[in-house]
């Protein structure tokens, strides 16, 4: 990281980056390029660790920075489940495609009910099976086995199922933290 900030690399620049290699691993897993998709999808994963440390170090560290993260990170995520969807709809794996479309739907309400949580000022990020990291994980291991039998069925199974319970449990808990700071409704 410090050899990334002494020559100048800027953390958007990183971040921009890791987007780019989501769209290549997005492509590669549409035409089921699975290994490629892998390296492609491990290195844009890898390098997007590096981007708010480069922040930190360089002290160019900003909240527009913070929010073009977040909105590229969420967007390379969709479109690399996209392509994966694709790469099942070519094949005919209907069951594969409503798993990876609900897992998509998942993975954008696990964020989508964290980041409205903050907006109201609470931390909805505790507990949950399934935040980015894990998401990320098993989008790897799809991408890493996806040539091979009904991995990718599993996966995106385990991975829809997985931010689904994670969407319910930061829902039930911001419900839980509004009802005790707002008291019990009004009885009329």
């Amino acid at each position: 990281m410090r050899f990334l900030v002494r020559v100048g690399v800027t953390p958007n620049a990183i971040t921009v980056f890791g987007f780019v290699l989501s769209v290549g691993t997005a492509v590669l897993a549409g035409f089921q390029f699975w290994i490629w998709a892998f390296v492609v999808g491990f290195i844009g994963a890898f390098s997007d660790m590096f981007d708010g440390s480069v922040a930190r170090l360089s002290g160019k560290s900003s909240r527009f920075g913070a929010f073009l993260d977040s909105n590229l990170d969420r967007f390379g995520e969709g479109l690399v489940m996209g392509g994966i969807g694709i790469a099942m709809a070519y094949d005919g794996r209907t069951y594969a495609v409503a798993m990876t479309f609900l897992a998509l739907t998942g993975g954008f309400l696990v964020s989508y009910t964290r980041a409205r949580a903050e907006g109201l000022g609470i931390d909805s990020n505790k507990g949950g099976l399934f935040s980015r990291t894990e998401r990320l994980i098993l989008i790897g291991f799809a991408l890493l086995l996806g040539g091979w039998g009904i991995t990718i069925e599993v996966v995106m199974t385990i991975l829809a199922a997985g931010t689904l319970v994670t969407f319910a449990q930061r829902l039930f808990y911001v419900h839980s933290t509004l009802r005790d700071a707002d008291g019990p409704p009004d009885a009329r």
